[in-house]
């Protein structure tokens, strides 16, 4: 981005540092090379210096952030960084890593919302971001804390992630444009080629592994105990800083007013805890003053959170997660469990769950709409449909969907769909296309045919 790179070094009044989120005393800064609570083993959490937060009024705050968004004054015309002081005001403006990040459509689905009843329906486009999926806007904050630690002298010589696909993109993107090297750990043939070949192009370390991606997490654990390469995944809560952003931009876009209902895929929970802490610290800041309900989607295939959902969180049963076609959700052992539960808790949330037949569907009903979504949205879309079935969510309520990621990603799931190829699902909204002889006749006749069917 370019714009005015004026008063870098310009110091912020406002702090935060890492605490654990189990309740120990503990508090690290966050350039400490630390994922876990040095005295319960917890992960840590993010905290911020609320009560200087509370020196300035809502107003204030919103009138910051309204004047900042979308501009060209470095850094904060990014999505993320134009919250800097409610996000990470530890690093300073010239070590930022930013690809003018966040700042995504918030979609009216009027139509798609007419044909499954509900009245006021918006999809958050989080895909529409530069490597195409909402993991942009927690690397922007991890990737620029390390270039804040080097700068300070700190030797990391790597960071490592394991992915199922858009995190290992995000963080090769990042760390490219930073200079710092990148090393993921993908699962061997369970991505898409079309997120395998995104790290692959920033230059990243690209490691194939035999295993899956909870396979993946347990290496990359491992090799991260060298405190040189500094772990990117979502236990590492500096992710979780920049992608409550989410909640930030959804209220800000709803001109400061806050959804009855956010409906989020939910597969390493990262992003649940996210969401979550973004609406909690507005509603503490006085920003807002209700929070919303929120349901976290799970695919039926992968389906750990919501089994436990089931007994009232009273137990939690790791799983070995089944193939499913929302490959960046297929995670039986999520890291962020007990923030996710924690979170839905505090939320009134629930957790529903999609079959392989119900989130193919949801996906081309809504692409029929206008949108042209990722599995994992089409997790989530699925999920509010069986929600608004069992009434749980009315028809006039305000819902927010998350997507996740952008349907350019996956190709090859929608390609399959449309020509009946997806192995255990019937095609309800298979559109194929029609082979004709090169006779203007035989064209008109599909046009009329094709408008009778859209009557219809």
């Amino acid at each position: 981005m370019a714009g005015n790179r004026e008063n870098h070094r310009q110091q912020t009044p406002y702090r935060a540092w890492f605490r654990c989120g189990e309740g120990c005393d503990v508090r690290l800064d966050l350039t400490e090379i630390v994922y876990h609570c040095p005295k319960c083993g917890g992960l840590l959490e993010v905290e911020h210096d609320i009560e200087r937060l509370k020196q300035q009024s809502p107003n204030y705050w919103r009138r910051l952030f309204d004047e900042r968004y979308m501009r060209t004054n470095w850094p904060y015309g990014s999505g993320v960084w134009g919250k800097k002081e409610w996000v990470c005001p530890e690093v300073s403006n010239e070590n930022v890593i930013s690809m003018y990040e966040g700042g995504t459509n918030l979609f009216w689905a009027e139509r798609f919302g007419a044909e499954i009843g509900v009245e006021d329906l918006w999809i958050k486009q989080c895909g529409n971001s530069h490597t195409g999926s909402f993991k942009d806007l927690g690397m922007t904050v991890l990737v620029s804390m390390v270039n804040e630690m080097i700068a300070q002298g700190i030797a990391i010589d790597a960071v490592a992630c394991a992915s199922t696909g858009d995190t290992s993109a995000a963080l090769a993107a990042y760390c490219a444009a930073a200079g710092i090297p990148a090393v993921v750990l993908l699962p061997r043939a369970k991505i898409s080629p079309a997120q395998l070949i995104q790290p692959i192009a920033n230059g990243a370390l690209v490691l194939s592994l035999d295993t899956d991606f909870d396979g993946c997490m347990a290496i990359v654990k491992e090799i991260t105990k060298d405190k040189s390469i500094y772990l990117a995944n979502s236990m590492n809560s500096l992710r979780i800083e920049g992608q409550k952003t989410v909640a930030f931009e959804i209220v800000q876009q709803c001109d400061w007013e806050v959804p009855d209902w956010v409906v989020i895929p939910g597969g390493n929970l990262g992003n649940v805890s996210a969401l979550g802490s973004g609406f909690w610290m507005m509603k503490e800041l006085g920003v807002i003053n209700r929070l919303p309900r929120i349901v976290c989607a799970q695919a039926a295939r992968a389906n750990p959170l919501y089994e436990s959902f089931l007994t009232g969180f009273a137990e939690f049963r790791p799983k070995k997660a089944e193939k499913t076609l929302a490959s960046a959700i297929q995670i039986g052992n999520p890291v962020s469990i007990r923030r996710a539960i924690r979170t839905l808790k505090r939320f009134n949330g629930i957790v529903e769950q999609a079959t392989e037949q119900e989130l193919s569907d949801a996906v081309a009903r809504a692409d029929r709409t206008g949108l042209f979504n990722c599995p994992h949205t089409g997790v989530a879309l699925a999920s509010l449909i069986k929600c608004l079935e069992k009434g749980i969510i009315r028809k006039d309520e305000k819902v927010v969907v998350i997507s996740t990621a952008n349907g350019l990603k996956f190709p090859e799931f929608k390609i399959r769909y449309h020509t009946d190829a997806l192995e255990g699902v019937v095609g309800h909204y298979v559109n194929k296309p029609v082979e004709l002889p090169a006779r203007a006749e035989a064209v008109l006749e599909a046009i009329r045919m094709h408008r009778d069917r859209m009557a219809s």
